[in-house]
C-alpha cells in the first residue's frame, strides 16, 4: 500500500457516510440538472472529488465485504448477497481500533453471517438489510427469466417505508454519538450508512414534490441498442424481468428515485452541520460514498449487477480541513479498496501487504504524477452463470465474461458505452494489453470451480437446517418480486 505520510500527531476522527445505490451521475455535484444535492454539493466544494470512482463488484454484500477488508473479492469469499465474511478477516474497522480509535457503525454495513460486527465496537442502529433473508443462486441453473416484470416502479411515488424509517433512526443516533461529550475521550470513526436511495422507490412527499414525473428526464437508449446489447446483459435483463417499461413507468421509477437522493442529501447536511456545531468539524476527514450505483433504466436496465458507468461508477469525495485541498476535482481512476487504504493512512493504523488498494491522500494532495490510473472490478452474483470482471485503465474500460466475447469502450470519446470497440482491428491492440493485465490477478477458471463449490456448500447447509432446497429458495425470491425489497435487494 502506498503511504501518504499523515502524522500520528495529526490523526483525524473520521466520519465516513455511505449510501446504497447511488450512482453519482445523479447528483448536482456531478452535473446533473435536475438532481438537488446541495449539502454534497457543499462537501464537494470544501473537500477533493474523484470524478472516476468505481466499486469493486457492483453488489451490496460483496461490494461491501471488500470496502470493509480492502480486498478485491476473489480475496474475501463473499461472492454473493448470501456470502457472509470470515469473522477472522481483517477489517479495516480492527485495524483503527487496534490503533486507538473508538469504531462504531450506524446503519448497514450488510454483515449477513453471524459476525454482526467485525471489527465495530457497536451497531448504534439497525441494518435492515442484513435482517432479510436472501437466497443462494446455483449457476447450474442458468440465468432462468423472470416470471414477472421488475414490480419496484408500477409502486414508485410517494409515502413511508421501513427503509425510511430505518434511515430517520440512522441518522438519529450518529447525530447523538457525535453531540456526546465522550467524543473528546479519544480519536473516533463513525460509519454511517444508509439504505437511500435504494429501491423501493418510494420517498416521503415533500421530496416526491420536487419532481413531478412530467418534468422527469428518459434514459438515453437509442433505437436498436437493446436488440445489440451484448448477450450477458440480455440474459440479465431477462432474469431480473426487466421489459420495456412504458414511459409513465420510467419517469415515477426515476422521480422516486430522484427523491431519496435528495432524502439523503439532506441528512448528508445534517451529519455535517452538527460536525460544525460540536466544533469537531476542523479534525474531521469526511468521506461520502456509495456501495454501487443505480441503472436507472438506462441501457434498459435498473439496480446494478452490471459494469456499466451507472452501475460501476461511485460517488467519492474526501474532505479533510487543512490536510487536503478544497474544491479540487481529480481525474484519476480510483476504487473503493482505494478508499480503504486511504482510511487506514489517515488513521496511521496497521497496514500490511494483504490491502489490494493504494492511498488516496498523495493523489488527492496533487502529489504523485505517476497514480495507477486503474479500477478493478469483478461479479460473481446472481443474474449470471460465470464470472464476470472489469478492468478500467486510462480513457479505455475492458469487460470480461467467462465464455463469452469481450467488450472495449473508450469513455473519453463515448462516455454512454454505446459503441463496442472490442472487434475493431485498430483496438485489437488495447483489448490483447487490457486482457492479459486483467487475467494477471484473476484467475476465471479457478474463480468459477470455487464460487460454484461455496454455493452446492451453502445450499447442502441451508438444506440441512432449514428442509428448503435449492428450488423453494428459488421459488421464493421469485414471490419476492410482488415485495419491495427483501431478497431482491
Amino acid at each position: 500500500m502506498a503511504n501518504g505520510g499523515a502524522a500520528s500527531d495529526m490523526r483525524p476522527n473520521l466520519l465516513i457516510i455511505m449510501s446504497d445505490e447511488h450512482a453519482p451521475h445523479f447528483s448536482g455535484a456531478y452535473g446533473h440538472p435536475l438532481v438537488q444535492t446541495p449539502h454534497l454539493d457543499r462537501l464537494v466544494a470544501e473537500g477533493v472529488l474523484f470524478e472516476q470512482a468505481y466499486c469493486n463488484t457492483p453488489l451490496c454484500v460483496p461490494s461491501r465485504m471488500s470496502f470493509m477488508t480492502g480486498r478485491f473479492v476473489h480475496n474475501t469469499g463473499a461472492w454473493d448477497n448470501a456470502s457472509p465474511l470470515a469473522s477472522d478477516a481483517v477489517t479495516w474497522a480492527h485495524r483503527l481500533r487496534a490503533a486507538g480509535y473508538d469504531v462504531v457503525l450506524a446503519g448497514k454495513q450488510h454483515f449477513v453471517g453471524p459476525d454482526k460486527l467485525h471489527g465495530f465496537r457497536a451497531q448504534l442502529a439497525r441494518d435492515l438489510h442484513a435482517e432479510q433473508s436472501h437466497p443462494i443462486f446455483d449457476w447450474t441453473d442458468g440465468t432462468p427469466p423472470a416470471p414477472v416484470p421488475w414490480p419496484v416502479l408500477a409502486k414508485a411515488g410517494p409515502g413511508t417505508t421501513t427503509e425510511i424509517e430505518v434511515d430517520d433512526e440512522v441518522e438519529a443516533a450518529a447525530l447523538a454519538y457525535l453531540r456526546d461529550p465522550a467524543r473528546r475521550e479519544q480519536p473516533w470513526a463513525l460509519n454511517v450508512s444508509f439504505l437511500a436511495p435504494h429501491f423501493p422507490l418510494i420517498v416521503p412527499q415533500p421530496f416526491w414534490d420536487l419532481y413531478p414525473p412530467d418534468r422527469i428526464d428518459l434514459p438515453d437508449v437509442p433505437p436498436g441498442h437493446l436488440d445489440n446489447q451484448h448477450p450477458v446483459y440480455q440474459r440479465m435483463r431477462q432474469m431480473f424481468g426487466f421489459e420495456a417499461f412504458p414511459e409513465e413507468l420510467v419517469r415515477r421509477g426515476r422521480a422516486g428515485y430522484y427523491g431519496l437522493i435528495t432524502y439523503l442529501d439532506e441528512k448528508i447536511g445534517h451529519l455535517l452541520d452538527t460536525l460544525a456545531a460540536t466544533g469537531q468539524d476542523r479534525n474531521t476527514l469526511v468521506v461520502y460514498t456509495s456501495d454501487h450505483g443505480e441503472m436507472a433504466g438506462e441501457h434498459g436496465m435498473w439496480r446494478k449487477s452490471n459494469f456499466y458507468e451507472h452501475s460501476a461508477r461511485v460517488p467519492l469525495v474526501l474532505r479533510w480541513p487543512g490536510m487536503l485541498p478544497a474544491g479540487r476535482r481529480d481525474r484519476g481512476v480510483v476504487s473503493l479498496v482505494d478508499l480503504v487504504a486511504t482510511i487506514v493512512d489517515a488513521a496511521v493504523a496497521s497496514s500490511d501487504d494483504r490491502l489490494d488498494g493504494d492511498s488516496l491522500l498523495p493523489l488527492a494532495r496533487g502529489e504523485t504524477a505517476d497514480w495507477k490510473d486503474e479500477a478493478f472490478a469483478e461479479y460473481l452474483g446472481h443474474g449470471v452463470a460465470r464470472p464476470m470482471a472489469m478492468l478500467r485503465r486510462d480513457r479505455f474500460k475492458l469487460n470480461y465474461s467467462l465464455g463469452d466475447p469481450p467488450e472495449l469502450y473508450d469513455l473519453d470519446d463515448d462516455p454512454g458505452e454505446l459503441h463496442d470497440l472490442a472487434t475493431d482491428s485498430a483496438h485489437r491492440d488495447v483489448v490483447e494489453v487490457l486482457t492479459a493485465r486483467l487475467l494477471e490477478r484473476w484467475d476465471p477458471v479457478a474463480l468459477e470451480r470455487r464460487v460454484r463449490q461455496s454455493q452446492r456448500d451453502r445450499l447442502l447447509i441451508h438444506a440441512a437446517t432449514t428442509g428448503e432446497d435449492a428450488a423453494d429458495g428459488r421459488r421464493r425470491w421469485a414471490e419476492a418480486g410482488a415485495s419491495l425489497g427483501g431478497p431482491t435487494a
